[in-house]
């Protein structure tokens, strides 16, 4: 492992329907993390092209213009950006994908479990994928996870299981009726089950488009004891924080739950 603490970065930012403007956004903000030192950048689900948006219409390749635009920014910062998208899939809806990619190497992962709930179907644009991921970034193992993956503790815990010391979740997490306590609850929840840290990157609040509401924002680094280190509110904003990733190996021999 290398030097601990890791220094990581979660970029709260406010998506348009617009891959095209999006990319801007999203450059802007690694910008300002870089120069904060964080070595990991994590960006909200859908920072492609908020939900609400034709999904098929805007969903490209991961050689496409969008994901070439997040090698490039990468890789002019030497850091790992991590940027929530849509990729075609082959029955004719999309990937809600995550994209990784950096100076240790590229890995996508596709959200496994779909937002069918509180009257939503993401279902019916989105098909879902079929296993977790984990890679390794700055010496560590990371584990991916998407919005309402967090609602399965089993998913987090597998990534545990798997070694990842970090879990990085990208969220665009609908706001209403006690959802921020939901979402507060379960990122610290799934840390605990994962023993590792856990970032958890929230798309900014902002009025919902129609019936679609957009996110809370409330981005979060919880611990492997499920304690905040950091936490934003709900406007767009950057949270840069420290992650002694040298304690969990001796808080798993002290709770061996995994």
């Amino acid at each position: 492992m290398k030097a601990s603490p890791l220094r990581l970065a979660a970029a709260q930012i406010s998506a348009t329907p617009d891959p095209a403007a999006n990319l801007p956004i999203i450059t802007a903000a690694a910008e300002r993390a870089a120069g904060g030192g964080a070595r990991i950048v994590v960006f909200p689900e859908a920072s492609m092209a908020c939900f609400g948006t034709r999904l098929a219409a805007v969903a490209q390749d991961l050689d496409g213009p969008f994901a070439t635009g997040i090698r490039e920014c990468a890789a002019r910062l030497g850091i790992t950006l991590v940027v929530g998208m849509f990729t075609p899939a082959a029955d004719g809806r999309v990937h809600n994908t995550l994209l990784l990619t950096g100076p240790d190497g590229e890995i996508s992962y596709d959200k496994i479990h779909l937002y069918d709930a509180f009257g939503s179907r993401e279902s019916d644009t989105v098909a879902p994928g079929a296993s977790i991921v984990t890679t390794q970034v700055e010496g560590i193992t990371v584990g991916l996870a998407t919005c309402y993956d967090l609602r399965f503790a089993a998913h987090f815990t597998q990534l545990g299981q798997a070694g990842a010391h970090l879990v990085l979740v990208a969220a665009s997490w609908g706001d209403g009726p006690g959802k921020a306590d939901q979402w507060d609850l379960l990122t610290r929840a799934r840390a605990m089950d994962a023993q590792a840290y856990l970032l958890a990157c929230g798309m900014a609040w902002r009025p919902p488009e129609g019936a679609v509401p957009l996110g809370i924002g409330r981005s979060v680094l919880a611990d492997p004891l499920g304690r905040v280190v950091g936490q934003l509110a709900e406007q767009e904003d950057l949270l840069v924080v420290q992650a002694d990733l040298d304690t969990v190996p001796g808080i798993r021999e002290r709770v061996p739950i995994l």
